[in-house]
């Protein structure tokens, strides 16, 4: 039973850790000296070995400090491997930490884990899996944001800028659903082996739901599909970057039923997902000086004002991935425009 003492005890040490700006807003789990102890340990690194330093104040993610916020958002110590992971991959230089977390946009890192490890430490990759309900996928999310925020000093309203935030700013974590996915898994395709456990980050807004559940084929799914990676808002049309598009199981067996594969999707989404010179000028950051986005493809006449301008600049920069349950939901993560960064997980 939990007595008054302990109680009042854990909301005096929550007012302290608030008071000090350490938190997100939510309760913590006090970080003493021999949980961190039993963190380090388990990864396997000396205490004060740095692991990554963390922009926009360049502070030093050493094992210890990445175990204390770790504990604090509520993880085992056998989560340790998949946050150095993280830390790694959110610091490299490709995703450009520092600017997304001073930013006025939205975008969260999103962390994406892939492997046997997804299995091991519990990962929902299925139902709801952007949704609550999981430690595994709460904890990690909110431990790498946790520590971005901490060490690398992007508090809200000082360095973190962002006019609107989103919700993937608490806690932003999901598996790839490997078993259900008819195509090799995403860190696959990038150069590593299924049986290794892997993450990948990407700067992304909320998930936007794409829904058609009428569709038999690979056309009109991913029509729809491609109608809402058109939005005039989104940094896409406007900034170089990557486009993610997250299939649900039974739309993306739809597709591979019909023969296609992975390449075929992207080739599809970058002949169709596409919006006039006209309509572009409308929105953005140039408005219509279109000839001044610095991203301009020089394949597409700013002249022409009814020429068409792919979301991403080349094939590639639309990345596939399957996660989810049952029901024919997909969605598409807009970015902030830099480049997803994918890294084995060493146990």
């Amino acid at each position: 039973m939990i007595t008054e003492e302990i109680a009042a005890d854990a909301l005096d040490m929550f007012e302290t850790f608030v008071s000090a700006g350490w938190t997100d807003g939510l309760p913590v789990i006090p970080p003493t000296a021999r949980r961190v102890a039993e963190f380090v340990e388990r990864a396997g690194r000396g205490a004060d070995e740095v692991v990554a330093e963390v922009a926009p104040l360049g502070g030093a993610a050493t094992t210890e400090k990445i175990a204390a916020n770790a504990i604090m958002a509520g993880c085992t110590p056998d989560h340790m491997p998949v946050l150095i992971a993280a830390l790694q991959a959110a610091t490299d230089p490709a995703m450009n930490i520092g600017g997304m977390q001073c930013s006025t946009h939205m975008a969260s890192p999103l962390l994406i884990v892939h492997g046997p490890i997804r299995d091991e430490l519990g990962i929902n990759s299925g139902a709801n899996s952007f949704g609550q309900g999981v430690r595994a996928n709460a904890t990690l999310g909110r431990a790498l944001k946790l520590a971005l925020v901490n060490i690398g000093g992007s508090h809200p309203g000082e360095a973190d800028k962002a006019t609107l935030g989103q919700p993937g700013k608490f806690t932003f974590c999901i598996g790839e659903n490997e078993e259900d996915s008819p195509w090799p898994a995403l860190h696959v395709d990038r150069g590593l082996s299924k049986t290794d456990s892997a993450v990948t980050l990407y700067g992304a807004e909320g998930p936007q739901n794409i829904n058609n559940q009428a569709a038999d084929n690979p056309f009109d799914i991913l029509t729809t599909v491609a109608g809402m990676m058109t939005n005039l808002g989104s940094n896409h049309l406007f900034i170089q970057g990557e486009s993610f598009v997250v299939l649900c199981p039974e739309h993306a067996q739809i597709i591979a039923d019909a023969g296609w594969t992975k390449a075929d999707i992207k080739h599809f989404l970058f002949q169709n997902a596409t919006r006039s010179v006209r309509e572009i000028g409308a929105g953005g950051i140039h408005g219509r000086k279109v000839r001044n986005y610095p991203t301009w493809p020089r394949f597409v006449d700013a002249d022409d004002l009814d020429a068409r301008v792919p979301v991403t600049r080349r094939v590639d920069d639309i990345t596939i991935i399957v996660t989810g349950g049952p029901g024919r939901h997909s969605a598409y993560l807009p970015g902030w425009g830099t480049r997803s960064v994918t890294r084995k997980i060493e146990a």
